[in-house]
């Protein structure tokens, strides 16, 4: 882990610390839960819409059985 220094108001602290009691965690703790809510990681957020395009895969009928075959000209048409 890196060390860093945080100015915060009296009030920060404050929330800070009953923050912490509350979960029985150290003030560090509470400060990188919050960290990755309001910052998330960009590589995490990609993984999970990828993961959630793929769940979808095969979900939906064509109504024709042919979309795999001719997906070429189903997208080229008006169908869609």
């Amino acid at each position: 882990m890196i060390r860093t220094q945080v100015s915060l108001t009296e009030d920060q602290m404050r929330r800070l610390r009953l923050e912490a009691r509350r979960r029985h965690v150290s003030l560090a703790a509470v400060i990188r839960d919050a960290l990755d809510r309001v910052v998330p990681d960009e590589d995490a957020q990609r993984l999970e819409r990828i993961e959630a395009l793929l769940a979808q895969a095969g979900t939906a009928a064509s109504g024709t059985g042919t979309v795999a075959r001719d997906h070429d000209a189903v997208l080229a048409g008006d169908r869609w």
